[in-house]
């Protein structure tokens, strides 16, 4: 006989859901609640109240839920896998659904029912999901609830990450910075989950028809709703968000218990809970400290590098004001003649940095000593150029500077400084008391002091409590060096299986040091990182940081006593090296009591790259413009225009087609401007027109561009500039041509000096993916054949197959000859335009920097105006492609054999041997291959005495991130400057 209740126990990532349905399926009763790590606990409150409403009924009862696998076997308890249960689930409630979409705490889930059942669930990665939100919600100082609310007053969308949400903040810190809404920023993270859900789970297949939304982000985040119904053009009849969302996945886990056989008592399941063993697989490490006398003799030891103080309420006198605007903190720091500190404040900025800042300059003005005279100002970090308008700061420096002049006042021999921030891990060696090379974290802040303050507030504890907590702990558990949102899943595991919170503590102490040493120096052993070693950064605040990285180094190191105020010490010092004799033009006391500032939005129309630029209005005609890439955008007149390959290359390419083109045609074949296609543009360009077609290229790429095709996009990890081309290809579509060409080619033009020429895959075959993920297109309107362009007789030969049906075989021989002169043509006029620039950068006394990349990095889209970035800072821009030939290849510790990656490394020499010309890397995320570029090329240009830069980019332009690397190489090519120089000569090396 049937029970007559059955029980369904969803045990997610951040959650426990209950749910009891009756004989009939009818849910009974339900409840969602957060566990916050605490799963025992949580699942055996709610089956204690269960039992007190039902004390005398027996269950069926089954287990779910990403982390109720481990609790299910160890209880001895009927599991079923949750996208079965959520299965189960639609097939009851929801029958005519076509699809599913479910986002949990760290879960992400999408059910096609429709067109063959398919299920698809993100791997171990919690980005767009409930625990991104709650990320992002932190990040901004409110809850999930008041994110929600501030997002339903949004203006405009901002385009953020939301694959990981480390680097989410890494593009929504800046945008805080420089004073965008912070409704704004709501429906933007909002949108993100909606990107992240359509690209990295959909993977081209499209989402349509009766939507069934479930997960508690689903049902309580209206603005998210709006997001998903408004990307996915769902009207209220297809978008279904059902009362039981929440709790969905558990009422599927009772459906399935219900058929599951065995019954118990709920006293019998509430001690199979209880009496859960947990895992003895825990990974532990050594204890940081062993005795209280230790950490007391490693206290006395960093104790000594500490600055004296002065009465700020006493003290007559100048003195100098220092601003750090970081990422996510705020420091300042007020220091006398003599380098003794008057004043000084540490504090998060909650996402407001002017208002804290101003706050804290108000309050200087209130305690100081009338006798005291701020005679300079300086400010730095991401928030430089909102602060320093806002409040008529003196100077703005780059972060690399202030940092090492405040390491250099302790430690004068220093050679080695690293600096961990909240978001940024600055890492630079000091040759002969100068910055030599500088690293950088990359678009990822894992390791940095929001990684561990995320798991503090997850867990319960502030900050400095939570830091505390691992200094005595006796097993610190091995994590590893893993990003966040990995990382959560790794801790979350560690509880269950016994580890306290001191042992996390610990573990994600030396969690962070690992990231910092085996990611961003690479170092192999310590000797690596020079014998005099300043650390610097609030995280090194923390002592279990501290610890970690003398016992990973095997060596100790010096941590001022004001580490964490180290880059607004350096700014001080900056400010009474440049003080003159009338006092600093900081904002007034009594301009301070009135200080206010609106912030609107505005769409720059000074060129095509359209920036979206965030106005901060002061008042009396002062104002602070930021997302611009130009001066244009900045309200500046461009005087002297600074020499930029880039616009060259870029400029020439959509002029291509604007020439030669045939009165009279047989066709219009159209060509994806992507890919390839910035490179071999003139060549096919020429060789259709001179059969008789009409070419029409994709439009410029853009935003909207990317959404195009984003539904046809199968993998959200391949680079950015292959999933523009799904929107390119739907752009063309859209023209009405008669059918688009798009060679497949394994080998790219062979330019000697490499042992092979290789095209990347994705450049190679992308082709085949676009005809198979997008339902538009038929080898009739797309025609993808393969051929090898060294091989002429082959060129000919295909595109007479290709062209079959347009009976111009007789004219291809002369069409191709055409072709290849028209590439060559176009190659030596870049060639010369790049010796052009460099003539003329000499001329007026520029630095040259050479950006390294492929052919598609000229496009605005993708590069975000980087090259901009390089000329508003005075410098001319040149390509690899532009001198690669001037230069034989060197030595290599890797195989030589694509074409591209030749180019860089023949660049890379030549740039050692030209004193004024320093070169930077362009990265794609998800470029596979140039893993092994990067090492490289630093080779090449560091055992030279060049510096090494790379960037890397992908769908986010926010390029805050990219300004300050830029503004370190600037500092550390200035300190080159001032060694003797050779004459440099344009020659071939």
């Amino acid at each position: 006989m049937a029970n007559k209740y059955s029980l369904g126990i969803d045990v997610g990532s951040t959650t426990v859901k209950t749910v009891i349905t009756d004989a009939d399926g009818n849910i009974v009763y339900s409840k969602y609640q957060r566990h916050l790590s605490k799963v025992k606990e949580t699942v055996t409150d709610q089956l204690k109240i269960i039992q007190a409403d039902y004390p005398d009924e027996t269950f069926t009862v089954c287990i779910t839920g990403s982390a109720g696998l481990g609790l299910a076997n160890s209880a001895g308890i009927p599991f079923v896998q949750e996208v079965h249960a959520a299965f189960l689930a639609v097939k009851k409630k929801q029958p005519d659904a076509d699809a599913v979409i479910e986002l949990g705490g760290e879960d992400a889930k999408i059910i096609f029912l429709t067109g063959g059942v398919e299920q698809r669930m993100n791997g171990t990665c919690a980005g767009g999901t409930g625990a991104f939100i709650d990320q992002m919600a932190t990040l901004l100082g409110i809850t999930a609830d008041q994110l929600d609310e501030l997002s339903l007053h949004a203006q405009k969308i901002y385009p953020i990450a939301s694959r990981c949400g480390v680097f989410a903040k890494s593009d929504i810190q800046p945008l805080l910075n420089q004073g965008a809404r912070r409704e704004d920023v709501a429906a933007s993270i909002f949108q993100a989950v909606v990107d992240q859900t359509v690209s990295g789970l959909a993977q081209g297949r499209t989402i349509e028809g009766k939507v069934l939304f479930l997960g508690g982000p689903l049902f309580f985040l209206s603005g998210l709703k709006k997001a998903f119904k408004k990307t996915l053009g769902l009207d209220d009849d297809n978008a279904m968000f059902p009362p039981e969302a929440p709790v969905f996945v558990a009422y599927g886990c009772a459906i399935y218990a219900a058929a599951a056989g065995d019954s118990f008592h709920i006293e019998d399941i509430i001690d199979k809970i209880r009496t859960a063993k947990a895992s003895d697989d825990i990974v532990t490490g050594e204890p940081l400290f062993r005795s209280q006398a230790e950490y007391e003799g490693f206290i006395d030891r960093h104790r000594k590098f500490d600055l004296g103080y002065a009465d700020i309420h006493t003290y007559k006198g100048d003195a100098y004001l220092g601003i750090d605007a970081g990422s996510t903190t705020t420091k300042l720091v007020l220091i006398t003649d003599d380098g003794r500190i008057l004043y000084h404040h540490y504090s998060s900025n909650q996402g407001q940095p002017l208002d804290k800042v101003s706050d804290q300059v108000r309050r200087i003005y209130s305690e100081m000593n009338p006798g005291i005279t701020i005679k300079g100002s300086a400010v730095t970090g991401y928030g430089e150029d909102l602060i320093k308008a806002g409040l008529s700061i003196d100077h703005g420096i780059v972060e690399t500077v202030a940092h090492f002049k405040a390491a250099a006042y302790f430690c004068p021999d220093v050679d080695f400084i690293i600096d961990i921030g909240g978001q940024d891990i600055k890492c630079f060696k000091i040759k002969n008391k100068s910055i030599d090379s500088i690293m950088l974290n990359e678009a990822c802040s894992s390791g940095c002091g929001s990684f561990i303050q995320t798991f503090a507030m997850a867990l319960g504890y502030d900050i400095a409590e939570f830091s505390q907590l691992g200094l005595f702990a006796e097993h610190p558990v091995d994590l590893g060096s893993r990003c966040t949102v990995f990382m959560n899943s790794s801790v979350k595991q560690a509880q269950k299986d016994g580890a306290t919170v001191d042992d996390i503590s610990a573990g994600l102490s030396s969690s962070i040091i690992k990231n910092a040493i085996y990611k961003v120096i690479r170092a192999n052993s310590p000797d690596d990182l020079g014998k005099n070693i300043v650390v610097q950064g609030g995280t090194f605040l923390n002592d279990a940081v501290l610890r970690s990285f003398e016992k990973e180094l095997g060596r100790n190191v010096i941590r001022p006593a004001i580490s964490g105020l180290m880059g607004a010490f350096g700014c001080a010092l900056y400010a009474k090296e440049r003080a003159g004799d009338e006092p600093s033009k900081i904002i007034s006391a009594e301009e301070l009591e009135n200080f206010t500032y609106t912030s609107r939005s505005a769409n720059c129309g000074g060129c095509t790259a359209h920036c979206q630029l965030n106005i901060i209005n002061f008042g009396k005609g002062r104002r602070f413009i930021s997302g611009n890439r130009c001066e244009k955008g900045g309200g500046m007149a461009n005087k002297n225009t600074v020499p930029n390959l880039y616009e060259f290359k870029y400029d020439s390419i959509l002029n291509t087609v604007k020439t030669h083109q045939p009165r009279r045609y047989r066709g219009t074949v159209g060509l994806p401007l992507a890919l390839g296609f910035y490179e071999q543009l003139p060549f096919w360009h020429m060789l259709f027109t001179t059969l008789g077609f009409r070419t029409v290229i994709s439009d410029e790429s853009s935003r909207d561009m990317y959404y195009l095709g984003q539904h046809t996009i199968p993998s959200d990890t391949v680079c950015y500039p292959a999933k523009l081309t799904h929107g390119h290809i739907e752009n063309l579509l859209d023209k009405g041509v008669d059918f688009i060409f798009y060679p497949c080619m394994s080998y790219n033009i062979d330019e000697g000096n490499s042992d092979n020429h290789f095209n990347c895959p994705v450049v190679a075959y992308y082709p085949e993916l676009l005809i198979a993920n997008n339902p538009r297109l038929n080898n009739e309107n797309f025609i993808h054949p393969y051929m090898d362009l060294n091989i002429r007789k082959n060129v000919i030969k295909v595109m007479g197959q290709a062209l079959k049906n347009y009976n111009v075989k007789g004219r291809i021989p002369e069409a191709v000859d055409k072709a290849y002169e028209a590439l060559q043509t176009y190659r030596n006029s870049v060639t010369r335009k790049a010796m052009e620039i460099i003539t003329q950068a000499r001329a007026e006394g520029r630095k040259i920097i050479v950006i390294a990349g492929r052919p598609y990095h000229i496009d605005k889209e993708i590069n975000h105006g980087i090259h901009k970035l390089v000329s508003s800072l005075g410098m001319a821009v040149i390509t690899e492609d532009s001198i690669a030939g001037l230069a034989s290849t060197p030595k290599l510790g890797v195989l030589n054999q694509w074409t591209y990656h030749s180019r860089l490394y023949r660049a890379a020499k030549y740039v050692t041997t030209q004193p004024d010309m320093q070169l930077i890397q362009l990265v794609s995320f998800g470029c596979g291959i140039d893993a092994v570029t990067g090492d490289e090329v630093r080779h090449i240009l560091e055992s030279r005495g060049k510096l090494y830069t790379q960037l890397k980019i992908d769908e986010i332009n926010n390029l805050g991130a990219a300004r300050i690397r830029l503004r370190s190489l600037v500092a550390a090519m200035e300190q080159a400057d001032q060694k003797p120089a050779k004459k440099p000569v344009v020659q071939p090396v």
